[in-house]
């Protein structure tokens, strides 16, 4: 695809990266001035392989889960603008789906729920990212790489705004105790979420 990019012009998105090669790949092609743009999952900046070690059919997803060096080379990425954007790639599934051996499970992970909170905990709090850089990846990268009119405040753009508790706590994942909830959400300048209740009068 980045040979392609680069024969071309034409600008090419490349989805879940998850390894330091691919990083390597990027980088390099980044610095020719080939039009590609990358992105990098939650769970791949925060989960290993070692999570397969007891065949948990949780941690089973494609890409599959890599090793810790894979993961500190995407988050350096992130850091440095190797990667444009975080996201999410939710693919959830029901127990059902999940609780069989390991070969039959199927491949997937939450994370539209999830996200916010886990690299608020474990990307700024740790200090891989500061906090507008993380939103900038979360929002206005997106909107930037397929041509949206969202992702900012400026006059004109679409009213859509997430208002969060940094200091709330919860566990997205089981046992990861995490900081960080919506309590608002303002789509098309009407507030349809508050404090965890749907305003269905907002949603038209």
């Amino acid at each position: 695809d980045i040979a392609l990019a680069e024969l071309t012009g034409t600008p090419v998105h490349i989805a879940h990266v998850s390894t330091a090669a691919a990083v390597r790949l990027l980088r390099d092609a980044r610095a020719r001035g080939v039009p590609v743009t990358g992105e990098v999952t939650p769970h791949h900046l925060l989960l290993t392989d070692e999570a397969l070690r007891a065949y948990d059919a949780n941690a089973k997803m494609a890409p599959p889960l890599r090793s810790k060096r894979d993961v500190e080379a995407c988050r350096e990425a992130l850091a440095d603008g190797t990667l444009d954007a975080v996201a999410t790639d939710h693919a959830p599934h029901a127990l059902t789906d999940k609780e069989v051996e390991l070969d039959q499970a199927a491949n997937g992970i939450v994370g539209l729920e999830t996200a916010v909170a886990l690299c608020l905990t474990h990307l700024v709090r740790e200090r891989v990212l500061d906090l507008p850089t993380f939103i900038a990846r979360l929002t206005v990268a997106p909107a930037r790489i397929l041509d949206l009119p969202g992702g900012t405040l400026t006059p004109g753009a679409p009213g859509d705004v997430t208002v969060l508790d940094l200091e709330q706590r919860h566990t997205p994942f089981a046992g990861w105790a995490c900081v960080g909830a919506p309590v608002a959400t303002v789509v098309g300048g009407q507030v349809v979420m508050l404090d965890g209740a749907i305003r269905a009068e907002s949603l038209g």
